[in-house]
């Protein structure tokens, strides 16, 4: 009986897929022996690279009002958030394993209160190696979390959800954005 770790490694020797990758592509993020590695981006040059990532924090009624009115007993919600997902943007490559530390040169996470909860949305900019889609995506999932931690207190039932890249700019693969939904 052979490993998913066997097919990955005999499926490069003979150079060809590893299962689950595309056709005449390897997966990137595995050695011949199918072991977990960071690629190494040390040979590309430094491009200008921009992502976008979007989520929603769903909050009954009582929350919604609190947030509208600047009630809530735990403060300023919206700006803990936006400063929560900053910082989570700075800190994507502590948490992913895999990801490269990179320069994250611009971080914009906005907030909007909306009848059903709060739409979390971020960019994150970079001149570095690698693309900045996961800092996008932990951005918005950190700002969402401190929302939650934020009115955890009025409304335990408070939810996530919806967290998706939106677009991103820049690299070898060039622009991409997500068809309307």
């Amino acid at each position: 009986m052979t490993s998913a770790r066997d097919e990955t490694a005999a499926a490069r020797t003979e150079g060809h897929a590893a299962p689950g990758a595309q056709a005449g592509q390897p997966f990137t993020h595995l050695n011949a022996a199918g072991q977990a590695r960071m690629v190494d981006v040390t040979e590309k040059p430094p491009t200008v690279r921009s992502a976008t990532a979007a989520g929603f924090v769903f909050c009954g009624p009582r929350v919604v009002a609190a947030l509208r009115d600047g009630t809530t007993p735990k403060g300023d919600v919206l700006a803990v958030a936006r400063i929560a997902g900053i910082q989570g943007a700075k800190k994507c490559a502590d948490l992913l394993p895999l990801a490269h530390v990179i320069g994250v040169h611009g971080a914009a996470v906005d907030l909007t209160i909306e009848d059903t909860g709060v739409r979390v949305a971020a960019t994150i900019r970079t001149a570095d190696r690698t693309g900045v889609e996961m800092e996008a995506l932990t951005a918005v999932s950190i700002a969402a979390l401190a929302v939650v931690d934020m009115v955890k207190g009025l409304d335990k039932s408070v939810s996530i959800g919806d967290i998706r890249l939106i677009s991103k700019t820049g690299g070898k693969s060039g622009d991409w954005l997500r068809p309307a939904e």
